[in-house]
């Protein structure tokens, strides 16, 4: 976390507020107290990473204050400071306060730093467990809802297949059984771009990226070749600034500029004449624009926000032969490059994706 640490001290002795301010206020957020009641009203505006509390006090003792401290705010982490080495006050501290050190009074300040860095660290490494268990959390929810959909549209066009082949058998014109190889020719394709995906998730998830250099008018145009079979009626337009060196992720990129292009190619508008994929870049030394753009089918605007979740389809592209992943691998794959990515849509107007890349150049 780059936040500072932000501690509050509560003591009864206006010179220890005043001491513990001078010496901690260049290196934490110092926050002071006279009182628990004090405490409480500052953390309701301003919760603490960190709570240091003296043990006595008028009306609430420090054990007292930090127990209830602990319910109201049990990812702080709490110090008490006691004149005594009653070893029960200790061990009351830490069962009902949950305390991570206790110092004695009148405080040393080596011993006092080193006891608030330790806690500063536990604090961020909690903090840091939180946000990875939150991230694990969320992983997992996608594996399972991965593993059951995958399982599904794996065996969907196999079953298909299967299905064409036993008709083709008992059907001795030869002109209908071409039609069952073109129908298991369409299944075989969607089940290899459905593998193809599953190929890029895994890459795109274990690989560390690796900048080269790119000639990214060459890169487009050779992935562009690769996919206009499917369509070789739509007009293809590749605008880009030339004077820039660019370095980046050739596999992240790939994934990208691939499911972009693929999905343009697949979600064209059936009243439009004139199909067109724009692809515009700006080069720059430290980043480049990319707009993708087409005048296919659209989004509807209500879905717009969904659109880069796994195995999401709108009900206006199930016609097309699409996995649902392709959009969630593109977010993905910017994600590990630190771009970001941007889209603009409406039904039947065609469809605009917004890149920044970053330009990841030798002297960086």
């Amino acid at each position: 976390m780059s936040e500072k640490i932000k501690i509050l001290y509560v003591d009864d002795e206006e010179n220890n507020l005043i001491s513990f301010r001078a010496n901690f206020r260049k290196d934490y957020e110092v926050l002071t107290a006279v009182s628990a009641h004090d405490a409480f009203i500052i953390l309701e505006k301003e919760p603490a990473h960190i709570i240091i509390s003296d043990q006595r006090m008028p009306n609430t003792t420090g054990v007292e204050f930090l127990e209830k401290a602990l319910s109201l705010y049990p990812d702080s982490i709490r110090l008490l400071i006691t004149a005594h080495t009653d070893i029960e006050i200790v061990i009351e501290a830490i069962n009902r306060g949950q305390i991570t050190k206790y110092i004695q009074k009148p405080w040393d300040f080596e011993k006092l730093a080193l006891a608030i860095d330790h806690c500063a660290t536990l604090y961020k490494s909690r903090i840091e467990l939180q946000l990875k268990n939150v991230e694990l959390q969320k992983a997992n929810n996608e594996l399972t809802k991965f593993t059951y959909s995958v399982s599904h549209d794996l065996r969907s066009p196999l079953t298909s297949i299967l299905g064409i082949i036993n008709l083709a058998k008992i059907t001795p014109e030869m002109h209908v059984a071409l039609s069952y190889f073109e129908m298991i020719e369409s299944r075989v394709f969607k089940l290899d771009t459905f593998i193809k995906n599953l190929i890029d998730h895994s890459k795109n998830a274990r690989n560390e990226a690796i900048n080269v250099n790119i000639n990214l008018k060459e890169f487009i145009t050779s992935i562009w070749e690769a996919y206009k079979q499917h369509d070789n009626t739509i007009n293809f337009e590749l605008s880009i600034n030339e004077g820039h060196v660019f370095y980046g992720d050739s596999l992240r990129l790939k994934i990208i500029f691939e499911n972009l292009i693929s999905n343009a190619i697949k979600y064209q508008n059936p009243l439009e004449k004139n199909h067109f994929i724009k692809i515009d870049i700006l080069m720059g030394d430290h980043q480049v624009h990319i707009t993708i753009s087409d005048n296919g089918i659209g989004i509807d605007e209500n879905h717009i926000s969904n659109i880069f979740n796994l195995f999401f389809r709108t009900e206006d592209s199930l016609h097309a032969e699409g996995t649902g992943i392709g959009l969630y691998l593109v977010k993905e794959a910017i994600a590990k490059i630190g771009g970001k990515i941007e889209v603009r849509s409406s039904l039947s107007q065609g469809t605009s994706f917004e890149l920044l890349i970053p330009n990841k150049t030798v002297y960086e």
